[in-house]
């Protein structure tokens, strides 16, 4: 048992302390990381709730848009709002890479405690597919919404801020249903899933390059 939760548990830890390491400015403080790690771990069971009574309930089971819908839609959504009322208005976001920390926190603590449900049902045989695939892909399309997050939050008008914030939860979602669609469309996915897998890490550490660069930016204009 403790082998199958440190299959589960690893990857998820490795990846958000990678994104937590790679903030050089102002790094967050542990305890929000954690906490918001912990919020992310909290979403899996309502949102299993919610899909049970999408499929069961509402008879929501068939075809490929129900499929899309209840994992891309309804998981980026939640993990979005958590992040949006409990992170995007505290004094601690006060830089634009601060929005990717905590994305990836978020997604991380879902994605962790979801591994272990599937490990658990599946065993560890799985456990390597799991961590290239669903944990590390939760961790990428978190960086796009904190990316995204950490704009509006210091864009210089309200306009500008809607149109971020608006992006911050499509673009996630988006990516989402792309990676989904692979899966139940393609025959042999095998062939997409890697060239998509890396490019979603090529584009997810630029963004955490552009981050850091509108933070400097950010930091030299403050008044000393």
């Amino acid at each position: 048992m403790i082998a199958l939760i440190g299959a589960a548990v690893a990857p998820g830890i490795a990846i958000l302390s990678y994104f937590y390491l790679r903030d050089s400015l102002e790094p967050e403080p542990i305890s929000m990381v954690i906490r918001s790690f912990i919020f992310g771990m909290l979403l899996v069971v309502p949102i299993m709730v919610l899909q049970y009574i999408m499929q069961n309930e509402w008879n929501w089971r068939d075809g490929i848009v129900a499929e899309v819908f209840q994992s891309a839609v309804v998981e980026e959504f939640f993990k979005w709002m958590v992040i949006y009322f409990t992170v995007y208005k505290h004094f601690e976001f006060d830089e634009p890479y601060d929005g990717i920390v905590y994305a990836v926190a978020v997604s991380l603590g879902f994605a962790t405690l979801e591994n272990l449900f599937y490990l658990i049902i599946n065993g560890t045989d799985i456990a390597i597919w799991r961590a290239f695939l669903p944990v590390s892909s939760h961790a990428l399309f978190a960086v796009w919404m904190g990316y995204y997050l950490g704009r509006a939050k210091f864009s210089k008008d309200a306009k500008h801020e809607r149109l971020f914030l608006w992006m911050s939860i499509t673009l996630p979602i988006g990516l989402h249903a792309l990676y989904n669609l692979i899966f139940l469309a393609v025959q042999n996915w095998l062939v997409v899933i890697v060239p998509f897998m890396l490019v979603l890490w090529w584009q997810g550490l630029k963004k955490v390059q552009r981050a850091h660069d509108f933070g400097s930016k950010n930091l030299s204009s403050r008044p000393q």
